[in-house]
């Protein structure tokens, strides 16, 4: 294993830290202290979602074979030297919210080893101002795609003709996914066990989810409603397949479902295929677009932040407050009373 191997294995801890250095152990007590760690490990490796470990992983690497190309060691790290790294990582066109994350990954490293990340060491100022610079000099809004409101949804559905397994699919994923406000993640993993029939409507059951990482588990309702009427296009849809358990939308194969969820990306295909045959510009759309069709649709009804929370599940209602700004921007405009 060259030095590089070496390095970029840090992602996955020490294998047995200095709590049984230099004493005097029997075999036994040292399995009992490695087992007890590994379990350690494993809670402290779930404390972050899946995708963000990944990342993380993928960060390291990055940062890794960027150092053992410049001889200059990774863990730990110089801060001057992150500094230049992330000088290096904008001057190739990486996004400052990636080069952000590449230094969070960084620090988590060095955590992990039980080590002061660079972000807090003497020198550190050089990473402060380098950030800034870079969020100064490349940084521009997030692009947004555009939201798959009521009235595109309605496009949306009437545009799906017939009743062939895909168009019964499709016309439930797009309606539901909109109606609950759902991510593309939730919408795949979403399973029949977790679905209540209610007389107005369903009630939805997640458990852990992106704003619910312990699990604690929070509850949606969606109601039948009389335009879009997303609860009878789910029935219509688990009807025609037999569906009773497991993954509510699935991959088609020979005219039929079979066992396995669909894709996050194959949410983002479909609707982008469904508002091109609607008349849409499809690349204006994306998996997003549905939860963001909800939002807005919600907020331009004058339904409240809370309201909206209560099915968006967002952690902060800055994010929810930027759709409602938008939806509402004409609503009460300073200027309607003289313009």
């Amino acid at each position: 294993m060259d030095r590089s191997e070496r390095l970029t294995e840090a992602e996955d801890g020490p294998s047995l830290p200095a709590l049984i250095d230099g004493r005097d152990a029997g075999a036994e007590l040292v399995q009992v202290i490695q087992a007890e760690l590994a379990a350690a490990a494993s809670y402290a490796e779930v404390a972050r979602a899946a995708s963000t470990r990944s990342a993380y992983a993928q960060d390291w690497r990055v940062f890794v074979t960027w150092c053992v190309a410049r001889t200059l060691e990774p863990l730990p790290a110089d801060p001057r030297a992150v500094a230049v790294f992330l000088a290096s990582e904008a001057a190739r066109g990486c996004a400052p919210m990636t080069i952000g994350r590449r230094l969070a990954a960084i620090g988590h490293v060095h955590r992990q080893h039980g080590l002061q990340p660079p972000q807090g060491r003497e020198g550190a100022a050089a990473i402060v101002e380098v950030m800034a610079g870079i969020r100064r000099s490349h940084g521009k809004p997030p692009a947004r795609k555009s939201a798959a409101d009521a009235d595109v949804m309605r496009d949306l559905l009437r545009a799906i003709v017939g009743d062939d397994i895909r168009s019964v699919r499709d016309r439930a994923l797009l309606a539901i996914g909109m109606a609950g406000a759902f991510r593309r993640s939730e919408l795949v993993a979403l399973q029949v066990a977790q679905i209540t029939r209610e007389a107005r409507g369903l009630r939805v059951q997640f458990g852990r989810t992106k704003t619910d990482q312990d699990g604690s588990g929070q509850v949606i309702a969606i109601p039948y409603g009389r335009r879009i009427r997303p609860v009878q296009l789910l029935e219509a849809w688990l009807a025609q397949t037999g569906i009773s358990e497991g993954f509510v939308f699935r991959k088609l194969k020979g005219g039929a479902a079979t066992d396995q969820p669909m894709s996050d990306r194959a949410v983002a295909r479909v609707v982008q295929a469904r508002v091109a045959a609607a008349g849409y510009d499809p690349t204006l759309f994306a998996g997003h677009s549905l939860r963001a069709g909800f939002i807005t649709s919600g907020a331009r009804a004058g339904a409240s932040i809370f309201k909206l929370k209560e099915v968006s599940r967002h952690i902060s209602t800055d994010v929810l407050a930027g759709y409602v700004r938008d939806a509402q921007i004409f609503e009460g405009h300073a200027g309607e009373g003289f313009l």
